[in-house]
């Protein structure tokens, strides 16, 4: 019968075996899998949008909503923030003041895409080469469809002086900047996560 390996001796058992699960060409790769979706222990925690308390003196809110490339939310998602405090520092040991400021940040999305943080305006901090960047916030997006995150920035439309000194948004085609402004909302900011087509949020190459 087709298919069937004939078997003489108990020692040949394993080669046998081996026969009739080789197959008759050698097999393709499979496809990329994209991550997710999400095992979300401890991923979230309850106060990763807060990174400081609500009601701390100075804070501000940052809000937005994240988007596919049909405009439609993406409820599943996790934006991360990383930023310097007011003075233009960070709590890390490269940073040679240092600050007691968490600096970091993660939210979920919500069934709308939207998510939320409350944080301090970050300084300006220097860019290593004897230039100042304008206050921002680095961003990190992990989604569905994602095989690794998408990197972007935060800077603010009331510092406009602050920006246009800035040497990374020098290096983004003007049209495209605005993608990277929060603009003044209400009470807080608005900073909307486009990741492709109309209005595409600018996404850096790291």
């Amino acid at each position: 019968m087709s298919g069937e390996v004939e078997v003489t001796g108990s020692a040949r058992v394993e080669e046998a075996v081996e026969a009739a699960e080789m197959p008759a060409e050698p097999l393709g790769r499979t496809p990329s899998q994209t991550i997710g979706p999400y095992f979300g222990f401890a991923l979230p925690w309850p106060d990763g949008p807060t990174v400081v308390p609500e009601g701390t003196a100075g804070a501000i809110e940052i809000r937005g909503r994240l988007t596919d490339g049909h405009g439609d939310p993406v409820p599943d998602a996790l934006i991360e923030i990383w930023q310097a405090d007011p003075d233009g520092h960070f709590d890390h040991p490269a940073d040679p003041v240092g600050s007691s400021f968490r600096g970091f940040g993660r939210a979920p999305t919500d069934e709308q895409g939207g998510f939320r943080f409350v944080t301090m305006k970050p300084g300006p901090v220097p860019d290593g080469a004897g230039a100042m960047q304008a206050p921002h916030v680095d961003v990190s997006v992990f989604a569905r469809g994602l095989l690794k995150r998408l990197v972007t920035r935060i800077y603010f439309d009331d510092e406009a002086a602050a920006n246009a000194a800035d040497p990374i948004l020098a290096l983004v085609d003007p049209a495209a900047r605005g993608t990277l402004l929060a603009r003044r909302d209400g009470d807080g900011y608005r900073f909307d996560i486009r990741l492709q087509g109309d209005g595409e949020t600018v996404f850096f190459d790291l």
